[in-house]
C-alpha cells in the first residue's frame, strides 16, 4: 500500500506539471527575444543615380565640364614698336600695330600662323612706313594657370614707304620670335606679350630689326 500511494503522488505531479506547460509550449524566458532587440527594417533605400559619362565630340575630344574646352582659333591685335636697321648709321624707331590669326588643328601643338604688323615713324620731314605680312607655322606648349609658351617661324613680304634714292622698297621678308600668353581660367579673352626678330632685304641690303608687341588675344 505505501508503493502504491508514493506511485499515485508522481502521476499527480506529472499531470500537474503538464496544465502548467503544455506539450509544444517553449518555457518562457526572462530575456527579450533577438527579434524584438532589433528595429524592423525600412523599404530598401533606391540606388543613387549615376551621371551620365560625356561623350566624345566629333573630333574625339573628351569634353570636360566646367572649363572652356580647347579652342581652335586665336585672334590677336596689340602695340608693337621696331627698332628698324634701315641702313649702315642710320636707325629709326617705329610705332604701330600687330595683328596675328593662327589656326591649331584639332586644338593641337602645331598650328598655321598668319600675320600682318605695320610700323611708322617720321624720317626727314616725311611720314616713314614698314609694313609686313607673313606667313608660317607655330608650335605652342599649354602650362598651369591659364599659360601657354610658344614660337613661330614666318616668311612673306615687307614694304617700305616713302620711295628712297636707296633701291626697292619691296622685298622679301623673314621672322621668328615667340611669346606667352595668359588666358583667365574659363575665359576667352587673354594678355599676350611676344619678341621676334624681323629681317628684311631693302635698299639691296639687309636688316635685322627686333620687334615686341603686347595685346589681345581672343580664342574661339
Amino acid at each position: 500500500m505505501r508503493y502504491a500511494g508514493l506511485l499515485l503522488s508522481l502521476v499527480f505531479a506529472c499531470s500537474a506539471a503538464a496544465q502548467v506547460n503544455p506539450p509544444g509550449d517553449a518555457p518562457a524566458s526572462p530575456l527579450p527575444t533577438l527579434a524584438m532587440a532589433v528595429p524592423p527594417a525600412g523599404p530598401a533605400p533606391l540606388p543613387a543615380a549615376r551621371e551620365p559619362l560625356p561623350v566624345p565630340d566629333s573630333n574625339g575630344r573628351q569634353p570636360v565640364y566646367g572649363v572652356l574646352e580647347d579652342l581652335d582659333f586665336q585672334v590677336y591685335g596689340g602695340f608693337t614698336y621696331f627698332r628698324f636697321y634701315e641702313l649702315p648709321g642710320l636707325t629709326g624707331n617705329l610705332g604701330g600695330f600687330n595683328v596675328s590669326l593662327v589656326y591649331y588643328p584639332h586644338a593641337g601643338h602645331l598650328g598655321i600662323d598668319g600675320e600682318f604688323t605695320a610700323g611708322f615713324a617720321p624720317q626727314n620731314s616725311f611720314d616713314t612706313t614698314l609694313d609686313a605680312g607673313m606667313g608660317g607655322g607655330r608650335f605652342r606648349v599649354t602650362g598651369p594657370r591659364g599659360l601657354e609658351v610658344w614660337a613661330h617661324a614666318l616668311a612673306g613680304g615687307a614694304h617700305f614707304v616713302p620711295k628712297t634714292p636707296y633701291g626697292n622698297e619691296t622685298a622679301l621678308g623673314f621672322e621668328a620670335g615667340g611669346g606667352v600668353d595668359f588666358t583667365p581660367r574659363g575665359q576667352r579673352i587673354g594678355f599676350r606679350v611676344q619678341g621676334d626678330l624681323l629681317a628684311t632685304y631693302l635698299f639691296s641690303t639687309h636688316q635685322y630689326s627686333p620687334k615686341i608687341s603686347v595685346g589681345l588675344v581672343y580664342k574661339f
